[in-house]
Order: structure tokens, then C-alpha cells, then sequence
């Protein structure tokens, strides 16, 4: 009897138990979700740097650029680029924060590595191929960079800055592939023509 008495306590104690127990598996603690929000601030202060070291990047490549299909390009996306760092500083204001930018290493390195490409390329095709190759290092970074953004948005419930964050994702996406198909239609047909110099 004494048996049977002990093992329906337990059996209520885990009943009892059970639902916070659940709850505390299943519902993501406050201290997860500030991590993941804080996390993604961080990330959005990133990019942010990262963006706004591209509007000085950019017209650097326009001026060494010889394509006119690839000054276009680059010009296009100097616009939109513009576009997202306002639609960066949206995003904060929507969080109730102020836009606020922290040195994104990743970029710097890439701006870096394409002034040292224009240097080492001789004029003309051969330079636009290495402009097209840097720019679309960092178009791939910028698309990993917001990819997470809208990950991390759709589980913080940011519904709008998600759908901004997007956009911008879009953009990149597409920046990407206008630079391959300027690369394809004539900038690595003639640097490939072009006799490399002894």
C-alpha cells in the first residue's frame, strides 16, 4: 500500500511538473531571444558600416572601369546602394534604435583586396575582369549578410524590418547576376584575347 501511495505522488509531482517543464522546452526563453536579438543589432550595425564604406568604394571602381556595360552596372548599384543604407537606417528606427554602424572586418578586407586588384591589373578589359571579381566577392557577402537578417528577423517576429531586409537581399541578388552577365556578354571574352604582357 505504502508502495502504491509513493508512486502516485510521484506520478502527481511529475504531473505537476510536467507543463512548466514543457513550457521552459518549448517557448524560447527571454535570455535566448535578447541573444538572438542582440546578435542580430550587431549584425544590422555591420552591415551598416559595410554599406556606407561601399558608397565611397564604388565610384573608386566606376573610375577605373573601361566597359561601359560594367560603369552602368556599377553605377546602378551605387544608386540602389544608397537606397539601402536609408532603408538600413528604417530598419533601426523601426527597432527603436539609432542607426549606429560598427567596423564590418569582412568588408574592409574585400575594399581592400580590390584596390590592391585594380592596381595589379593593367587597364582595360583585364581590370574590368578584376573589378567584376572583387565586386561580386562582395555581393556574395552582402547576400550571406542579409540572408541571416531575414533568418533572424522571421524568428524575432520583426515582420516589417524583415520585409525591408528582403528587399535589399533582392537587390544584391540581382547586382550579383548583372555583374556575371556583363562578365559573360564581353569583359572575359576580351581580357581573355587581350595578350598578357611579358
Amino acid at each position: 500500500m505504502e508502495n502504491q501511495i509513493s508512486k502516485n505522488s510521484d506520478v502527481i509531482e511529475k504531473n505537476t511538473s510536467n507543463p512548466k517543464d514543457a513550457a521552459k522546452k518549448n517557448a524560447p526563453s527571454a535570455m535566448k531571444s535578447s541573444q538572438l536579438m542582440k546578435l542580430f543589432e550587431d549584425e544590422l550595425k555591420d552591415i551598416y558600416w559595410a554599406e556606407k564604406a561601399l558608397t565611397k568604394a564604388i565610384p573608386k571602381l566606376i573610375e577605373n572601369a573601361t566597359s561601359e556595360k560594367l560603369i552602368k552596372a556599377l553605377k546602378t548599384h551605387l544608386t540602389e546602394t544608397d537606397g539601402q543604407v536609408a532603408r538600413l537606417e528604417s530598419v533601426f528606427e523601426l527597432m527603436g534604435k539609432k542607426a549606429e554602424a560598427k567596423k564590418c572586418e569582412a568588408m574592409a578586407g574585400l575594399i581592400k583586396e580590390s584596390e590592391g586588384i585594380m592596381a595589379d591589373c593593367e587597364e582595360g578589359p583585364m581590370r574590368d575582369a578584376g573589378i567584376i571579381s572583387a565586386g561580386q566577392k562582395v555581393e556574395h557577402y552582402e547576400i550571406a549578410s542579409y540572408g541571416t537578417l531575414c533568418q533572424f528577423a522571421k524568428i524575432l517576429g520583426l515582420k516589417k524590418e524583415g520585409a525591408l531586409l528582403k528587399l535589399t537581399l533582392d537587390e544584391e541578388k540581382m547586382a550579383d547576376e548583372n555583374l556575371t552577365n556583363v562578365a559573360n556578354s564581353e569583359v572575359n571574352i576580351d581580357a581573355a584575347e587581350q595578350p598578357a604582357k611579358i
